[in-house]
């Protein structure tokens, strides 16, 4: 029998009561936390995938293996840290396998995704809608095109808000490494899309709504039937 690391808790961590209470396998705590790290997770996997629909099944591996052996998370980093890179290796990962060709209906069932995912909540008007509609499009169009070792570094900078050190110790690289990929990625999209867009790269591959709630209803079904690492 495995013996569960002590889970230490810290102020620091404002998820650590949820982790203890994931860890005896408590849904509601499982949902929670999945929905909290869902937006973070998903435009990291994207950064490293090419499609929503890719970078959405790394971050639910990402969910089972992180949940599965959650008894192995002792507290010593932050929880969103520790899962962090659990999605950056699953992300790795689903990019080495092969991708076989997509057939119409696939392509059909991609196409109906983002329309979800680039909907906006509230109420606004037709032309409005369709404008930042059209500007998100745009912008994700044209981050799709970098390549990963770019578009990754981008996204955690500029769209999850984090520090270079932190990005460069999650990827394992220089931080001057680091630093010359953002200037690389802002020097192409800027020269397309800066004037037209005003920077609000906070609002790319969002997940959230129904969709995150999806995620965390597929990753507690899926745990039930799975035993502890």
């Amino acid at each position: 029998m495995i013996r569960a690391a002590r889970l230490v808790p810290t102020g620091e961590d404002p998820d650590w009561q949820l982790v203890a209470a994931a860890r005896t396998r408590d849904e509601a705590a499982i949902r929670e936390l999945v929905q909290r790290m869902n937006p973070r997770l998903f435009r990291i996997a994207r950064g490293i995938l090419p499609t929503d629909a890719e970078a959405e099944e790394a971050v639910q591996d990402a969910y089972l293996a992180a949940f599965t052996r959650l008894d192995s998370f002792r507290g010593d980093a932050r929880f969103s840290t520790w899962i962090t890179r659990i999605t950056i290796n699953a992300a790795r990962m689903q990019a080495r396998r092969p991708r076989p060709d997509r057939d119409h209906q696939t392509v059909t069932d991609d196409l109906a995704s983002s329309a979800e995912v680039l909907a906006f909540p509230g109420a606004e008007t037709a032309e409005a809608s369709a404008g930042r509609h059209e500007a998100r499009a745009l912008l994700e169009e044209a981050l799709s095109t970098l390549p990963a070792d770019l578009r990754l570094p981008f996204l955690l900078h500029d769209a999850e808000g984090q520090p270079l050190l932190a990005i460069a110790r999650d990827l394992g690289l220089n931080p001057i490494t680091v630093r010359t990929r953002l200037f690389r990625a802002r020097r192409r999209l800027r020269t397309a899309l800066e004037a037209r867009l005003r920077g609000s790269f906070s609002t790319v591959f969002p997940f959230d709504g129904a969709r995150c709630a999806r995620m965390a209803d597929r990753v507690v079904l899926a745990l039930r039937d799975r035993p502890r690492g």
